[in-house]
């Protein structure tokens, strides 16, 4: 709590004019120590067993729901869920369809990491150099060479992938923090090379001028012919990386349930004896890297399309951290929790934005808390089958 203290009193007591203060900072601090005392105390109780009067009505009442639920096939959630995805627009306005078009984006970038970090076991912190790839390729096509967006599509998810070829080739080797560091400083080669390339780049003046998403529509107002509609309103938007997140679900959800995935799955639990096994770990270590680039390539060129201008700024080492920690939020492996994931740190900061600057330290708050009541995440991944241990347990 004094750290606590330490840093609230910079935030709230030093001012632009350069006057101090003290009290609304230590009135703050005074409402987090009450707030805190209480939680250790309901935690010491509920060790010593002195709450278990509270949770019984609780636990009597989850067991029936649980059943409940489990009677109800999976695909009818499914269908639940991706109904409700597809109608929202109609129930938003333009702020609520802006910032679920955010979600949809960092659920693409979570679930191209989650391939990396949670099924192969790299921890990559350079990752969001794989999304500025994307995006400048999309951008470039569309400014100088008029492509449209979805002919850019593919070409940008295959730059993405020989890039995460081209970093990962000499780094994969490398094993735990070294690996991390490696790729910390690859992305910021990336960042640093799109910042410094005037002829191609622009520089840091970024690029302007990126087509947004279009179709074309038969009109038959004269004739029969095609009438070519540029979809810039947000609703179309949100559509069109609705469509890129189910595609980037199901395409990890396959990749996840193959043998490539048990593949991964093997390495991420012990490296040496999956090689030893017969697995080239070294092959799939790189096929987990390249295919979690292209997701983010898809997700860059959708972020390029959507704001029509990019600059190395929206491509920082915080952005690789966010899909990140979305993904360790969420669940490493569990495709159900990094979607929860993203909607948690993109949607509660948002919902909180009138706490202004504090709302982040609320934000870093509750995920030490989160880390230390349920570091599994919000949704554990489910393992494939049945191993000898749970046949023995």
């Amino acid at each position: 709590m004094l750290w606590l203290l330490g840093l609230l009193w910079p935030l709230m007591g030093i001012h632009a004019d350069g006057t101090l203060s003290f009290g609304k900072a230590f009135t703050v601090w005074l409402y987090v120590l009450a707030g805190t005392i209480v939680i250790v105390a309901l935690v010491i109780l509920h060790k010593q067993g002195l709450l278990t009067w509270a949770g019984a009505p609780l636990k009597m009442l989850r067991a029936p729901a649980a059943a409940t639920t489990a009677r109800i096939p999976t695909w009818i959630w499914i269908a639940i869920a991706a109904a409700a995805a597809f109608v929202f627009p109609q129930f938003a306005d333009r702020y609520g369809q802006d910032v679920a078009i955010n979600v949809l984006v960092y659920v693409c970038l979570g679930l191209g990491l989650n391939i990396v970090v949670g099924l192969a076991g790299m921890l990559d912190l350079g990752y969001i150099a794989f999304y500025g790839v994307g995006a400048y390729t999309y951008a470039l096509l569309s400014v100088y060479y008029q492509l449209s967006f979805w002919l850019s599509l593919p070409v940008a998810a295959c730059t993405a992938c020989i890039a995460g070829c081209i970093i990962g080739y000499p780094t994969l080797r490398m094993r735990g923090d070294y690996l991390a560091i490696v790729t910390l400083g690859f992305g910021e080669i990336v960042r640093i090379i799109l910042n410094n390339w005037m002829q191609l780049t622009n520089g840091p003046n970024g690029v302007l001028g990126i087509k947004a998403p279009g179709l074309y529509l038969p009109d038959w107002s004269g004739g029969f012919s095609f009438e070519h509609l540029y979809l810039k309103k947000l609703h179309y938007l949100y559509y069109v990386i609705l469509l890129l997140a189910i595609f980037t679900i199901l395409a990890v959800r396959r990749l996840n349930i193959s043998r490539i995935g048990r593949a991964w799955e093997a390495i991420r639990e012990d490296e040496t004896a999956a090689e030893l096994m017969g697995v080239n770990t070294y092959l799939l270590k790189l096929l987990a890297y390249a295919m979690g680039a292209i997701f983010a390539g898809l997700a860059g060129a959708f972020f390029a399309a959507r704001m029509r201008f990019v600059s190395p700024e929206s491509f920082t080492f915080l952005e690789s951290a966010t899909v990140l920690a979305m993904v360790v939020l969420g669940g490493m492996g569990s495709i159900p929790g990094i979607i929860l994931g993203a909607l948690a740190l993109i949607v509660l900061p948002e919902m909180f934005r009138e706490f202004e600057l504090y709302r982040m330290l609320c934000l870093g708050g509750a995920m030490v808390l989160m880390m230390l009541f349920r570091p599994g995440g919000f949704i554990t991944a489910k393992r494939l089958g049945r191993r000898s241990e749970d046949k023995e347990g």
